[in-house]
C-alpha cells in the first residue's frame, strides 16, 4: 500500500509541498485571488497578448467555425485550416522550410527527441535544460551526457568521447536560446560550431526567446544569424504569444519525420482549432508595428527593474530576458519570501527543487509590456525592504 500522507509530510518537511492556486479572474497584469487583487509576476505572457483584443476574437471566430476540441489526433480526422495556417506562418517567420504544431510545448519537446535518436544514439544536454528536454533525452533511450550550464570545453569532451564511443550513432546537443529560470541566454554561436565541427544535430529550445528577442521577435537563432545552422527549432504559444500549444521549426523531411514518429503528435488530440487560429493572430502583431511597440515597452520595464534591484537581489545591470530570478538559497525562505510579497499584492512565485538545485531556491519575477512602472517600483520596493 502506497502511504500518499508520509510522502506529502516529507514534502512539507523539507518546504517542496505545492498546492494550486484559485485565480478568478485576469485583467491584464492584474489578477483576482478571492476577495483580494493582486499584480501578476509570475506569468510568461511577456507581451500581454492573452489579453488582445485581436487574438481572443481569432480564437472565437474558430471557435463558431469549428467547435472548441478537435475531436482525435490529426492523423485520423485531419487537420484544420487553422493548424496549417500557423504552420505556415510561424516557418516563414522563423525561416525554416515546414513547421509542426503540437498540444504543448512539452510533448513537442519529447516526441521529437524521441523521434530523432534511440538506441545506440548519443544525446548532450546543458544541465540547465528545461525538464521536457531531459523527460525526452530520458524516454529516447539514447545515452545521455551533460556538460555544466554554457560549458563549451566539456561539451567538446562529451562530443570527443561520442564520437569515439558510438561512431556509427547519431549525436544530438539539445539546449535552450533563454533559460527558463535563471533568465541567461545560451552560448549558441560556440555550441554551433562545435556542432558542425562534430557533425551532431542541434536542438534549441526557444520558447522564452521567440516574440522577445531578435527581428520582429524571431528568437535568438535568428538574431545571431544561425537559422541555417539549428536543426530543430523548438518553441511554445505559451508565452509571448499569449495562447496554448508547443512547435517545432525545421527541413520539411524532419516535419515529414516527426509527423510519422512522433509519438507525442500521433497519439494525442490535435491542439484546438482556437488555440492555433489565436497563435496565427498574435504572430501577425508580433510581426507588426504593434509587436515592436510592445517590446520596446517589455525592455524599458525589463531595465527599470534591473536597476531597481541591481544592489540587493540583481547581480546585472544587463538583463538578457524578461525572466528575473532573486536568488533566496533556502528553501522555506524562499517560500517566506513568496508569502510575504503576495501579502503586499504581489503574486510572485517561489521556485523550488526539482525545478531548480537543492539549496538553489529563487523567487522568479516574469516581466510583461503591460506592467506599469508604478507596479515594478511597489514591487522592486518591496523586495529591498524584505533583503534589508
Amino acid at each position: 500500500m502506497i502511504h500518499y500522507d508520509q510522502i506529502l509530510t516529507r514534502l512539507r518537511e523539507q518546504s517542496l509541498f505545492r498546492e494550486l492556486r484559485n485565480i478568478d479572474e485576469i485583467q491584464g497584469p492584474v489578477v483576482k485571488m478571492g476577495d483580494h487583487t493582486v499584480v501578476n509576476f509570475a506569468s510568461n505572457d511577456y507581451l500581454g497578448l492573452s489579453q488582445h483584443p485581436s487574438v481572443k476574437a481569432a480564437a472565437k471566430t474558430a471557435i463558431d467555425r469549428f467547435g472548441v476540441g478537435s475531436s482525435a489526433s490529426r492523423l485520423v480526422s485531419g487537420s484544420q485550416f487553422p493548424h496549417r495556417q500557423f504552420e505556415e506562418d510561424i516557418a516563414a517567420f522563423k525561416g525554416t522550410e515546414s513547421a509542426l504544431l503540437f498540444s504543448t510545448g512539452y510533448a513537442a519537446a519529447v516526441g521529437t527527441i524521441c523521434s530523432l535518436v534511440g538506441r545506440g544514439d548519443v544525446i548532450i544536454l546543458d544541465k540547465l535544460a528545461h525538464a521536457c528536454l531531459i523527460d525526452g533525452a530520458k524516454l529516447s533511450g539514447a545515452y545521455l551526457r551533460v556538460f555544466p550550464h554554457n560549458n563549451v570545453t566539456k561539451l567538446k569532451h562529451h562530443l570527443e568521447w561520442a564520437q569515439s564511443a558510438y561512431p556509427q550513432g547519431r549525436i544530438l546537443i539539445a539546449t535552450e536560446s533563454v533559460f527558463s529560470m535563471d533568465g541567461d541566454l545560451g552560448d549558441l554561436a560556440a555550441i554551433v560550431e562545435l556542432k558542425n565541427q562534430f557533425r551532431a544535430l542541434l536542438f534549441v529550445d526557444e520558447a522564452h526567446a521567440t516574440g522577445v528577442i531578435g527581428p520582429q521577435g524571431s528568437g535568438l537563432v535568428n538574431a545571431l544569424g544561425l537559422k541555417q545552422q539549428v536543426e530543430v527549432q523548438m518553441g511554445t504559444l505559451s508565452k509571448a504569444f499569449g495562447v496554448s500549444g508547443g512547435f517545432i521549426c525545421g527541413s520539411r523531411t524532419l516535419i515529414q519525420l516527426l509527423v510519422n514518429r512522433a509519438r507525442s503528435f500521433i497519439y494525442s488530440t490535435a491542439l484546438p482549432s482556437a488555440c492555433a487560429a489565436a497563435g496565427s493572430a498574435a504572430l501577425q502583431i508580433l510581426c507588426s508595428g504593434e509587436g515592436d511597440a510592445l517590446r520596446s515597452q517589455l525592455w524599458n520595464n525589463v531595465f527599470l527593474l534591473a536597476k531597481s534591484l541591481v544592489t540587493v537581489a540583481w547581480k546585472s545591470p544587463q538583463p538578457t530576458s524578461a525572466i528575473f530570478p532573486v536568488i533566496i538559497g533556502d528553501e522555506a525562505k524562499a517560500l517566506r519570501l513568496a508569502e510575504s510579497l503576495l501579502a503586499h499584492g504581489f503574486l510572485v512565485p517561489a521556485i523550488r527543487y526539482p525545478t531548480v538545485a537543492r539549496g538553489a531556491a529563487r523567487i522568479r519575477i516574469a516581466m510583461s509590456s503591460s506592467h506599469a512602472p508604478e507596479q515594478i517600483a511597489a514591487l522592486s520596493g518591496a523586495i529591498v525592504a524584505s533583503r534589508s
